[in-house]
């Protein structure tokens, strides 16, 4: 299984954000890739967001922190002057005997070598039967896919519903990349078939809660 899991945030453990959805995810895996902005641009320490990261993962299961890990250094081609943080992140791998890739997902430089590693290290990792304790309630997309409505107030899209509400109270609107998994879901649900149906254009406005997005074709 290989799963893409973006926007997990302190608290997640505790179902903030997409936390606990997210986590589910991972408890499948058998290696885990810490994809990490060393970039600066964001004025985000590395180091702190791995730290984070593995709390949160100890918290919910005592058995994630031992899952095999490798860090992945990303966005090596906008680093700025200053290198601290990927020297940081570099000493960390060191102390904490990791393998570290430097890779640029924009260029694609050194994304082929980290497949080729990861390739081979799955080889190498036993399949875990995994068990869900019974009970964990799973949130999913078919229990409530018609349970949201769209309607135009005061000249802004509004959509409003349980299945919305319930993902928008667990979304960090600080966090792009929970937001991006926030819009998939939509999409998902069938909100943006919806809104097109009810005649949104490029630029609108959309409401969903409390939070207000302009919407892109």
């Amino acid at each position: 299984m290989l799963a893409d899991i973006p926007g997990i945030i302190e608290g997640a453990n505790e179902g903030v954000g997409l936390g606990l959805q997210f986590l589910r995810h991972i408890e499948r895996t058998r290696l885990l890739l810490h994809v990490i902005d060393v970039s600066g641009m964001e004025g985000r320490n590395p180091v702190s967001d791995f730290e984070v990261i593995n709390e949160e993962l100890e918290k919910y299961s005592e058995k994630l922190p031992n899952r095999k890990q490798i860090i992945v250094a990303n966005k090596i081609d906008a680093i700025e002057e200053n290198q601290e943080f990927l020297k940081e992140l570099e000493q960390l791998a060191k102390d904490k005997s990791l393998e570290i890739f430097k890779i640029s997902a924009v260029t694609g430089e050194g994304v082929k070598e980290l497949f080729i590693r990861v390739a081979e290290i799955l080889k190498t990792l036993p399949k875990e039967k995994i068990i869900e304790s019974e009970e964990r309630v799973v949130y999913t997309l078919k229990e409530e896919v018609v349970d949201f409505d769209v309607f135009v107030e005061e000249g802004e899209f509004v959509v409003a519903g349980r299945a919305v509400e319930k993902i928008m109270g667990r979304i960090n609107v600080e966090d792009n990349e929970s937001m991006h998994y926030f819009h998939k879901m939509l999409k998902n649900l069938g909100v943006d078939k919806k809104l097109k149906k009810m005649g949104v254009k490029e630029g609108d406005t959309v409401k969903i809660v409390d939070y207000e997005f302009e919407w892109q074709d």
